[in-house]
């Protein structure tokens, strides 16, 4: 599991290698989690889904692998409206796009 954190909010990486390999259940799968600011997330989002918009997530799935795209400040935003901790709401981004990646391999 690689993770990159290219934004400027400080991830614990543990963290989320613990969630991710959670919710992969033991499964041999690649995974890739990139931590991208707003910019970078929304140029994603217009480019791959054609939504000229900030998202908290996207999913980029390959054969046998694919990659997270979260950010990170999104979800401080998201948490804080939705009253729960950066963790939990991180968690639950995480969860949701791993789980878009594979609906089939990890039910």
């Amino acid at each position: 599991m690689e993770i990159n954190n290219l934004s400027r909010i400080k991830v614990n990486k543990k963290f989320l290698e613990k969630i991710a390999k959670n919710v992969l259940k033991g499964k041999e799968i690649e995974l890739s989690i990139a931590l991208v600011g707003p910019k970078r997330i929304k140029e994603l989002n217009k480019k791959y889904r054609k939504k000229d918009q900030v998202t908290d997530v996207l999913t980029f799935p390959y054969d046998d692998s694919g990659e997270v795209v979260i950010c990170p400040s999104e979800i401080k935003k998201n948490a804080k409206k939705l009253s729960l901790t950066f963790n939990k709401e991180l968690a639950q981004v995480l969860t949701h796009g791993i789980k878009n990646l594979w609906r089939d391999n990890l039910s």
